[in-house]
């Protein structure tokens, strides 16, 4: 994506890419690929949070910052490229990472957003290549971590988008989403759909802008709802 902060800095891994913020000390996006090798191995996963050892202090939250967060605010400690779609690498522990984490509401991350995730995992172990990009919106101002030491900013809320590729350019299967933060647990993933063009607006960056014009304009604007149903209901 394009439109991040010209301060922004970019960390490639080999099992994601983001961008992150130096002001919000949450990454403006995260983007990653899974197929069926990537989410069906067995490493034994762990939560081992750490700073992430490519940005500068001032410029990443640490695990201190997140002491009594649950208590206070019920926020989890919630991936962007999740954890446990990398069960077949051995960099899954990359995604523990701060830079990779943002205080996401309980009922979020272990609701709509888990099972999301979940529906993502079976597109890819069914022999699908599945390309995710995901990120926060800051549309209405949030309480700070209680014991954080670093001016930060938390998110409102979230967007996910997910692209499968066709036989064509022309035939890539597109789904998006927005969640808001207080979305309650037992809501349905469907219940979020969205385009991209709304992501767009919401984030202002901008997203597939390699396809020709014509064909970006009808995906991003299409909420692919047959599809969507289909595969994430």
């Amino acid at each position: 994506p394009t439109g991040t902060s010209a301060t922004n800095d970019l960390i490639i891994r080999d099992i994601y890419a983001l961008s992150s913020n130096d002001t919000t000390k949450i990454a403006d996006w995260v983007a990653y690929k899974l197929d069926k090798e990537t989410v069906s191995g067995n490493a034994d996963t762990t939560r081992n949070w750490k700073a992430d050892p490519w940005l500068e202090d001032k410029e990443t939250l640490e695990p201190g910052d997140y002491k009594d967060a649950y208590e206070k605010l019920k926020v989890d400690r919630g991936h962007q490229a999740p954890l446990g779609s990398f069960k077949g690498t051995n960099c899954w522990q990359e995604t523990n990472y701060l830079s990779n984490i943002t205080p996401q509401k309980s009922d979020l991350n272990q609701g709509a957003w888990v099972r999301l995730e979940e529906k993502k995992r079976d597109l890819a172990k069914i022999g699908n290549i599945v390309y995710v990009i995901t990120g926060p919106l800051y549309e209405k101002n949030m309480p700070s971590l209680p014991d954080a030491d670093e001016s930060h900013k938390i998110p409102s809320g979230y967007w996910k988008i997910i692209v499968v590729p066709g036989k064509s350019i022309s035939s890539l299967e597109v789904a998006a989403f927005i969640f808001d933060q207080d979305t309650p647990r037992n809501d349905k993933v469907i219940d979020h759909i969205s385009t991209i063009n709304e992501i767009e607006q919401k984030s202002r960056l901008d997203f597939l802008r390699e396809l020709p014009d014509e064909t970006e304009g009808k995906i991003e604007s299409s909420d692919n709802m047959e599809w969507v149903k289909g595969n994430f209901n």
